[in-house]
């Protein structure tokens, strides 16, 4: 969907695929993928770049219609992680953070059964 999106602005908007991908600092060829969904999920530093060269809100590119019964990212969810984002965390971190956030709640179960 992310693909389909970003084709329909760009073409809207009166940009090449080489213009965009210039713009935003990517290969063509990545930007190809994304379009024709070879690539479903690109990372959220290139979607944002496309974005702003696109002068939309990252949100209409991830936008996903209803009939087609995507899961919409709730807006909590979506600030926490442009929070982690901005405080520095990058993805290897977040696994780190996934372990630790797992053994808090294993300690919890373990201190409720005791």
């Amino acid at each position: 969907m992310i693909g389909k999106n970003i084709y329909e602005i760009r073409k809207r908007k009166g940009l090449t695929l080489t213009e965009l991908a210039d713009r935003a600092g990517i290969a063509k060829s990545y930007l190809s993928n994304i379009e024709r969904s070879v690539n479903k999920n690109p990372s959220i530093n290139v979607v944002e770049k496309i974005a702003k060269v696109l002068d939309v809100d990252v949100r209409i590119l991830l936008n996903q219609t209803v009939e087609q019964k995507s899961i919409q990212l709730d807006e909590e969810w979506v600030d926490f992680a442009r929070e982690l984002k901005e405080s520095g965390v990058g993805k290897e971190q977040f696994e780190e953070y996934k372990t630790l956030i797992e053994f808090i709640k294993w300690k919890k179960v373990n201190e409720e059964n005791n």
